[in-house]
């Protein structure tokens, strides 16, 4: 398996590369893993000279026969950010590794066992007869306005309320970028219309504009599915 390290928007130096096969070691990788089938680096710059702390960021994708791992990180120079993106991607490898040791086992259970460890287990007495189950305790329901809520919650139900002076859509990209969030709630200058910017993929953005309209009253509103398309 080979590391394939790209540029986005910005060329990729030789030397860099190298870096990057040094400080990416497979045979650790693989301890870890060993079902990589790609390791995919990408290196991009930001333009912004307010950002030049962040000026360039790395992101470092494993995919293997689990889930996609990704660990990305900005810093002012490529190497520093590869460094810190590595870190992040050590951490997340040992996280899985330990899920799937603790999965695992490190031995079997006796039947006298599975009823106190696995969850919603048969229980049987000293005959071997099943022990009926006890009947579930009525779960009370809770009216909250126009939401019902089973059980005992929580459910928290927190309201803020921002002053905040309406911007353009490249305005509110840097501010998201800024504060680090993958969305941004913003009025839009021109059509003075509360607006969502959010990251979809990478490094694709979307935009959502709410807009008014009486008519749209009696049927079912709202965009909060939205940010996933």
């Amino acid at each position: 398996m080979d590391i394939v390290v790209k540029g986005r928007k910005t060329e990729v130096p030789e030397r860099f590369r190298k870096h990057v096969a040094e400080k990416l070691k497979l045979d650790k990788i693989q301890k870890f893993d060993g079902k990589v089938i790609s390791l995919d680096v990408e290196v991009s710059k930001e333009p912004n000279p307010r950002q030049a702390d962040r000026a360039a960021r790395v992101e470092i994708t494993l995919r293997s026969r689990g889930p996609v791992i990704r660990a990305e990180a900005a810093a002012g120079d490529p190497y520093a950010a590869l460094d810190l993106a590595t870190d992040k991607l050590d951490t997340q490898l040992r996280k899985e590794h330990d899920k799937r040791y603790s999965r695992r086992g490190s031995g079997r259970l006796s039947a006298a066992e599975v009823g106190e460890v696995v969850p919603d287990a048969a229980s049987f007495n000293g005959d071997g007869e099943l022990i009926p189950d006890e009947p579930a305790p009525a779960v009370p329901t809770t009216k909250m306005g126009s939401l019902e809520v089973q059980g005992e919650g929580p459910l928290v139900m927190r309201e803020k309320t921002h002053v905040a002076a309406p911007m353009t859509l490249d305005q509110a990209l840097y501010e998201m970028e800024l504060v680090g969030h993958d969305f941004y709630l913003f009025v839009d200058s021109e059509t003075k219309e509360p607006s969502v910017v959010y990251r979809r993929h990478a490094y694709d953005y979307g935009v959502i504009h709410l807009r008014t309209d009486p008519l749209a009253s009696d049927e079912a509103g709202g965009a909060g599915g939205a940010l996933g398309g």
